[in-house]
């Protein structure tokens, strides 16, 4: 897509930026003259972005990552995209240490990196905040209970924070994606993801380049009447 954005000169963190979504948002942003530091568990070599290896289920990583920009560095803009699927599978046999690792990643990383670069934002008095959902959490799907539930956190979360803090010019939006063409969704192999495929209006699962270019838009001054609002990114497919 050849759509831009006015983000020069603005700074952003994106978790889970080492590859798939993040990544896309991650090189959209510096394509638009944002500064971006990615934060990962992996390694992330993106081209003209600073990283960090952090795994948001670790507070003492998230500080980490916080000093080594330094204090004077200015977060204009968060993306929270790391994320954890898990398997598809029944809930009563869903192994607990799995179900514990989504809720870990998705809704308690999500609030640890949000509540560590909060306060910058607010000392500021500008910022964006941009959590990655799921067309789950508004919906609830099946064989993936703890994902939807962890998701559902996310969407309740950013409309709590959103109207919290809407007064200080600090704005909180939630995108809600159904199935995008990732190793995420493809391993959850060739059945599942042509059922998907057939549940789509669009007969498509989406590009993660379309996720990107919805998250940059938030992102700018065009986006300054939105706050607690969740975007659906599904192709049609959700129904509510």
């Amino acid at each position: 897509m050849s759509n831009t954005y006015d983000l020069a000169g603005k700074f952003a963190i994106v978790t889970g930026g080492a590859k798939s979504i993040g990544r896309a948002i991650a090189e959209l942003f510096l394509a638009n003259g944002c500064g971006v530091c990615i934060w990962d568990a992996d390694r992330a070599e993106v081209p003209g972005a600073r990283s960090a290896l952090v795994d948001i289920t670790r507070s003492d990583d998230i500080r980490r990552g916080l000093a080594e920009l330094g204090d004077a560095q200015r977060i204009d803009i968060l993306v929270n995209c790391a994320g954890y699927l898990g398997r598809a599978t029944s809930f009563k046999d869903h192994d607990p240490g799995d179900w514990q690792r989504i809720i870990d990643v998705n809704l308690a990383g999500t609030m640890r990196v949000t509540q560590a670069v909060l306060p910058r934002m607010l000392q500021q008095r500008s910022g964006r905040i941009v959590n990655l959902g799921s067309l789950a959490g508004r919906e609830g799907l099946p064989g993936i209970t703890a994902y939807s539930a962890a998701s559902a956190g996310i969407i309740a979360l950013t409309k709590a924070l959103g109207r919290e803090i809407a007064s200080e010019n600090v704005f909180v939006n939630c995108v809600a994606p159904g199935p995008i063409d990732t190793d995420m969704i493809r391993d959850l192999g060739p059945d599942v993801v042509d059922r998907m495929i057939q549940d789509s209006p669009l007969r498509r699962l989406g590009q993660r380049d379309e996720v990107a270019h919805l998250v940059a838009w938030l992102c700018t001054e065009a986006s300054r009447f939105n706050t607690g609002a969740v975007f659906d990114m599904s192709g049609g497919r959700a129904r509510s």
